[in-house]
């Protein structure tokens, strides 16, 4: 029998009822989406019962952290230093949220138009629908986007008052790199004195070596995913890099180091969840929270393998590492903040250094195409198209743009276009 978590729930005021609804068509999502792909690595079974007890047995982890006065910090974006809050024995939970929830409540506070993820974390909340936001001591936004920036404020009201928002610089000239140092080290005092506890070389060299491993493991995986066939599919691949922002580090990357292993295994048989090959997708773009797999379930659901997410929720979260060899506190916090400003985000300007991800893996994955995927509404994304398109254009591989949210009512049109797309393509393997 499944254990009863509503005594738990009630606890962190959430709306059982709604709650309980949600949870049933996550439920069947999941299984739809997920469970009924064939082939699937024997190592995908941790990250079902991480889905499965998603809001059940890793909140009560947190809980239990909480009692032991370990403080829990709620993180929107790559950009928020993990190490520093692990350094202070914190607990690090990604907040953003890929459903269509609580809308009509978030639009009282934040305009139509504003992108899905925004409308979603803010309506996760008003709904009374997230567990996570309930147990956390601080939430930290960021600058990324003018909507963000302006609904952190809103935010912070209606969540008593636990905001901190890091400023990101626009450049990354000298300036913005002095900006944002400073903004590091600012965030480093914060979070000692929300946890009353000093940052030390030791804490801060342990912090930093497990989340090195976990960006190890993820690289690792992404590594095995340019193979033909591909190992593992580009849904669950999809699924670890999600699970990897709210699970415990340590155990993370062990099961992930377990699951690598297995597909070393297949790639030397030649087993793969596709067909040898097969059409192969790079994903670029905006970021795609649980439960946001929809894209990736319909290109997958057309006989082709997504090999590659140059996303927040994917490369661009693991790719850049930290150059580790500092011997004191201050040198650590410089060198974690530059490792933070080499993630490539489309909130910066000028914007090569994305661009330049791109192509590299789209050769590295063996690409056959390129689709670009926006938000609705999410500006920067949609933007960077254009520059986006033209790399690709001179690699002369097919590109498709697609812009939306996440409702299901465009499913058939996607499907479609996916389709058209993936016949125009060609062969699936681009050397």
């Amino acid at each position: 029998m499944p254990k009863d978590y509503k005594t738990m729930w009630s606890g962190l005021d959430m709306n059982l009822t709604a709650h309980e609804g949600l949870l049933g068509v996550l439920t069947d999502a999941y299984k739809n989406i997920y469970l009924s792909q064939r082939n699937r690595p024997e190592g995908m079974k941790y990250f079902d019962f991480v889905i499965s007890e998603v809001h059940g047995l890793r909140i009560e982890e947190i809980l239990e952290a909480k009692k032991e006065k370990r403080k829990v910090i709620g993180t929107f974006c790559v950009y928020v230093p993990e190490e520093l809050i692990l350094a202070v024995d914190g607990v690090d939970i990604g907040l953003c949220a890929g459903a269509e929830v609580g809308t009509d409540e978030a639009e009282k506070y934040i305009p139509r138009n504003t992108c899905a993820l925004i409308k979603a974390f803010m309506g996760f909340k008003l709904a009374g629908l997230c567990p996570y936001i309930q147990t956390t001591d601080l939430i930290v936004g960021e600058t990324t986007c003018d909507g963000k920036k302006k609904a952190y404020e809103i935010f912070n009201e209606l969540t008593g008052g636990k905001v901190y928002v890091m400023e990101v610089p626009n450049k990354k000239d000298a300036d913005g790199l002095l900006l944002w140092r400073n903004e590091v080290k600012r965030f480093a005092k914060k979070l000692e004195e929300l946890s009353n506890k000093k940052i030390n070389l030791e804490k801060l060299k342990e912090a930093s070596q497990i989340v090195k491993e976990k960006r190890r493991a993820l690289q690792r995986l992404s590594l095995l995913r340019a193979f033909d066939p591909s190992p593992v599919s580009g849904l669950d691949a999809l699924l670890i890099n999600q699970v990897s922002f709210y699970d415990d580090p340590v155990r993370f990357t062990e099961k992930l180091t377990e699951l690598c292993d297995e597909l070393d295994e297949r790639v030397k048989k030649g087993t793969g969840v596709t067909e040898k090959g097969s059409k192969r997708i790079l994903i670029s773009g905006s970021p795609m929270a649980i439960p946001n797999w929809k894209l990736h379930a319909i290109i997958e659901g057309c006989k082709a393998s997504v090999v590659g997410e140059e996303s927040c929720v994917g490369e661009r979260n693991f790719m850049a590492s930290l150059d580790d060899g500092f011997s004191s506190v201050e040198e650590g916090i410089q060198k974690i903040a530059d490792r933070y400003m080499n993630i490539h985000c489309a909130c910066f300007t000028p914007n090569e250094e994305r661009m330049k991800d791109i192509g590299d893996m789209t050769r590295r994955l063996k690409a056959g195409g390129v689709i670009h995927y926006a938000i609705q509404f999410c500006t920067p994304y949609m933007m960077e198209a254009y520059k986006a398109k033209k790399v690709v254009d001179i690699m002369k591989v097919p590109f498709l743009r697609i812009e939306t949210d996440y409702s299901m009512e465009d499913m058939g049109q996607l499907k479609t276009r996916i389709e058209a797309f993936l016949e125009m393509m060609g062969d699936g393997v681009h050397e």
